[in-house]
């Protein structure tokens, strides 16, 4: 099905924060190393948003494929759709009744792969023929795939949050392996992966993070300093560290992964920020959209001077954004909100 867009929203709004560092390694508690307040004259960034046309469907998770179009999933429809930037026109391509798409994420070819959240498999659609595939996962370890990454390989690790575990497919073989969480309920939900192939997960239902080895697929896991920390997404910079959001509390950090070194700075919210969904650019500035705040708020960092920068609000409201892609081609952040809009933030 093949629909325009109806509605785009066009909003420049201006930004400060302030900032306060603390540092923390694993072995130690909190020790500050500075507090400093610092106003920082935002620069402009223009979110352009498009209504979808199918009502109430909750449409997430969107990725640029190599054609520039940009998927996405109807989590409550149970469809897959792709966009087309440049004449609005919306593709809708539907799954079986139940599966409760997630996340997706689309290969060099243009092979769309989904998780099959609420149906326990990963899926994969051929969007020529609108043909699709589907892998199951093991149940009840893999009941709910989460959320899908390629790693270097292009094989494709993913979170399992109700069943708590990591899995693993080969892209080539099929073959699904699952790496069980060692805490209890611990909700693994965003994941990444490094150049060395190596995951990172942020287990939501706890304070820790955790990474497998994807050699011996054995899981460490890593506890951040505060007991009310719940990390909810990832994202990764140039030089190797990884950065988080804390949902709970509101605070964005980051580990380094050669020395286990965590260090944190306050939202421009404080505790009612809700960061949620991040993304990261070509100059390794960090994005994160507050979402306990109404209207919610897209947000950089800018870890070269550690501070919060161009906070913009959404002028759909947003109600949630849940999770972002960085298209460096258009130097672009697509993401999709509760609202039922797919939006566009054009960066500075």
């Amino acid at each position: 099905m093949r629909f325009l867009a109806a509605l785009a929203i066009l909003t420049i709004l201006p930004g400060h924060s302030s900032r306060i560092v603390t540092t923390h390694s694993a072995s130690d508690g909190v020790v500050p190393v500075s507090l400093a307040l610092e106003i920082v004259k935002a620069d402009t960034v223009v979110i352009t948003e498009w209504l979808v046309p199918w009502g109430a469907s909750r449409p997430r998770d969107p990725y640029v494929g190599p054609d520039g179009r940009v998927w996405f999933v109807g989590q409550r429809s149970d469809f897959l759709a792709v966009f087309e930037p440049a004449s609005g026109e919306f593709e809708r391509f539907d799954l079986p009744d139940g599966t409760g798409p997630h996340n997706l994420i689309v290969d060099a070819e243009g092979t769309v792969w989904y998780a099959g959240n609420r149906a326990a498999h990963i899926g994969k659609l051929d969007p020529a023929t609108g043909e699709i595939e589907r892998i199951a996962t093991p149940e009840p370890a893999a009941r709910d795939p989460h959320t899908l990454v390629f790693d270097p390989e292009g094989d494709i690790w993913f979170t399992v949050q109700g069943g708590n575990a990591i899995g693993k497919l080969d892209t080539e073989t099929e073959r699904v392996r699952i790496v069980p969480v060692p805490s209890e309920r611990a909700r693994p939900y965003g994941i990444v992966v490094a150049p060395d192939g190596r995951p990172w997960i942020a287990l939501f239902g706890t304070n820790k993070l955790a990474t497998v080895d994807p050699a011996t697929m054995e899981l460490t896991e890593h506890e951040l300093p505060r007991g009310g920390a719940r990390p909810r997404r990832l994202v990764l910079t140039s030089d190797g560290l990884v950065w988080y959001v804390d949902y709970a509390e509101g605070f964005l950090g980051r580990i380094d992964p050669r020395t286990a070194e965590i260090e944190e700075w306050p939202m421009p919210s404080g505790a009612s920020s809700r960061p949620y969904a991040m993304a990261v650019d070509e100059l390794d500035r960090i994005w994160f959209v507050e979402t306990g705040v109404g209207p919610n708020r897209f947000v950089g960092f800018d870890p070269a001077t550690e501070a919060f920068f161009a906070a913009t609000e959404i002028e759909s409201g947003g109600g949630t954004v849940r999770h972002m892609y960085y298209d460096a081609t258009t130097r672009s952040i697509w993401f999709g909100t509760d609202t039922n809009y797919l939006g566009r933030a054009q960066l500075p």
